[in-house]
């Protein structure tokens, strides 16, 4: 009885250690994938506190929440489903729809940087007026959650396709069910990183105004420097965010075209990052390796972000103007 109690402990101990396996190959195969999706994460982080402008203090946090249920509906519902079958039965079309986010994401990097130089905006003048008066209407706040659920789609579709990309990748024999429960567990983990990110940005002006109201003078400086810095943090915040675009929107193209067949640019980039790395030894050429390609990356993806301004503006405008003339 007692050896039969002990094999029984001794097959729950086996189980147990097979079961722990599994959970560590889900966390590494997680945060591979998380880590390979680290630039258009960081692009999602950067791109969500633009649609706050203009919103009361007391509907930030709400709408933040809003649009992270938006977000984690979109991977779970909808991205994760679809990307399981193309990676089960079209592994293939990867690439094609990599391309497609890439030049999405190319787009709006060059559109921000077109509308920067140009002056001109796609944000409704009115809307802006309020905005700066802080009296969104409730029908506005739908609106602006409804486009940022919009927006979280495409790059959550790239988050999530760029994962899958890596899991194929690095765990070739996981199966269905393996892969499925490695992608819920990057897309619960990237949403509260980033809208946790994100509502730690929004609110840093309040907890900075809190700060100054307390009797430590060390406190009151923590706080004016809080409340000072917010403008500058979230301009820098919307530069990395546009740069981010240009830099991963360009590498996704480079690394899909490669896997495509069309090897040159990225076997070129691959050449120059070998010549920095060999000329210069140890971390420091390391880290010159890494600014090649991304410096490379970045301007494949004002390239093709610039055509597709073109396309998208430039030329409707001139068809427009012939029309009328």
């Amino acid at each position: 009885m007692a050896g039969g109690l002990f094999a029984l402990l001794d097959d729950v101990a086996a189980l147990a250690r097979i079961a722990a396996a599994s959970v560590d190959d889900v966390g590494a195969a997680a945060g591979r994938a998380s880590a390979k999706a680290a630039g258009v994460v960081v692009d999602d982080t950067a791109v969500t506190p633009q649609y706050l402008h203009g919103s009361a203090a007391e509907r930030e946090l709400p709408i933040i929440k809003r649009i992270a249920i938006g977000s984690l509906r979109n991977k779970l519902l909808f991205i994760l489903p679809a990307a399981l079958l193309l990676g089960q039965f079209l592994p293939q079309a990867l690439p094609v729809l990599l391309i497609a986010g890439g030049t999405y994401l190319a787009y709006e990097g060059a559109e921000k940087v077109w509308e920067r130089i140009s002056g001109h905006s796609h944000v409704d003048e009115a809307e802006e007026e309020l905005a700066e008066q802080g009296e969104l209407t409730p029908e506005h706040e739908q609106e602006t959650v409804a486009g940022a659920i919009r927006t979280d789609f495409i790059l959550s579709a790239e988050i999530m396709v760029i994962a899958l990309d890596e899991v194929l990748a690095s765990s070739p024999d996981a199966g269905f069910l393996m892969r499925a429960v490695i992608l819920a567990v990057v897309a619960v983990f990237i949403t509260v990183l980033v809208y946790g990110v994100v509502a730690l940005i929004v609110k840093m002006d309040d907890i900075g105004l809190r700060l100054t109201l307390r009797a430590s003078a060390g406190s009151q400086r923590v706080g004016h420097a809080l409340v000072a810095a917010m403008p500058r943090l979230l301009a820098f915040i919307t530069l990395v965010g546009t740069l981010a675009m240009l830099w991963v929107g360009g590498h996704i193209l480079l690394v899909s075209l490669d896997e495509l067949g069309l090897h040159a640019p990225y076997d070129l980039v691959h050449h120059w990052e070998e010549a920095v790395h060999e000329a210069v030894e140890g971390p420091v050429g390391s880290a010159l390796a890494w600014l090649v390609n991304t410096l490379a990356s970045a301007v494949i993806g004002v390239v093709v972000g610039a055509v597709a301004v073109a396309v998208m503006h430039l030329v409707p405008r001139r068809r427009g103007a012939h029309g009328d003339s």
